[in-house]
């Protein structure tokens, strides 16, 4: 299943979400990245990324979403267990 971003406006809050669903490998993680820094870049607003319609996530996209959420200060919401868990296991193993 291909990954898919869509973006969605959170007036209440002034927030921009992107909503990503499908599978992401890491070309789509790296993808995701660019997309949110351009967006917060010219947008000027605070961006949260939703995953819960994320069904797969690849062990080497999970060091990207830790990257986008701990270095670029983005919210990253929706993650299930089971891809919270991979996110941490990679992490482990990379330190």
């Amino acid at each position: 299943m291909p990954t898919t971003i869509k973006q969605v406006e959170d007036m209440e809050n002034g927030n921009v979400i992107l909503r990503v669903a499908g599978s992401m490998e890491f070309e789509d993680a790296v993808l995701l990245e660019k997309i949110a820094l351009e967006m917060r870049s010219e947008l000027d607003k605070n961006l949260t990324i939703d995953l819960a319609d994320l069904n797969f996530l690849d062990s080497e996209s999970a060091p990207i979403l830790k990257r986008i959420q701990h270095e670029h200060g983005f919210t990253i919401q929706g993650l299930e267990i089971f891809l919270q868990t991979v996110v941490n296991e990679t992490e482990k193993r990379k330190d």
